[in-house]
């Protein structure tokens, strides 16, 4: 027996390739340097490009371990681990025995790094603020809203 069409199914199909170029044109943006550059910039703090995301994912996730980190930047975990041991010499990050398994060392942020992160959040606001200046506030709260719908269902099923 055949199965059956849905309207829904259709619909989706059809949005696919439209969302995707969405997408990889945000992916785009946030992954180039300039950006980067600019949001450091705008915080005022002098911290190298490579380490940025390493410090703002750890302050996000952390504690986290050396392989999930290297997961969420994309960068190997040899690679991460040399660039964690900067933070952890720059006082912004400490690495401490893991409290669900002890063979793994766990990155956490400092004060000095959770200063850091602030003053980038704070450029981050600044920045978004000029963005999405002529945003209706309904459309920008629809916009989080699914934001973060989307990232919760996507991160379901890539582990699945």
């Amino acid at each position: 027996m055949p199965a059956k069409k849905n309207v829904q199914d259709t619909h989706i199909s059809a949005r696919i390739r439209e969302l995707h170029g969405a997408l990889l044109s945000i992916v785009h943006v946030i992954n180039r340097p300039e950006g980067d550059d600019r949001l450091i910039g705008e915080a005022g703090i002098s911290l190298d490009r490579a380490l940025f995301p390493l410090l703002v994912v750890v302050e996000r996730f952390g504690p986290i371990g050396v392989v999930d980190l290297a997961g969420r930047v994309g960068r190997d975990y040899t690679t991460v681990s040399r660039q964690l041991a900067k933070l952890e010499s720059l006082g912004l990050v400490e690495r401490r025995t893991g409290g669900e398994d002890r063979r793994v060392r766990e990155a956490i942020v400092t004060s000095k790094g959770q200063a850091m992160t602030d003053a980038l959040d704070a450029a981050r606001v600044r920045l978004g603020r000029k963005l999405l200046a002529n945003w209706e506030e309904k459309d920008l709260d629809e916009l989080v809203r699914l934001l973060q719908k989307f990232a919760r269902d996507i991160e379901i099923v890539s582990a699945s």
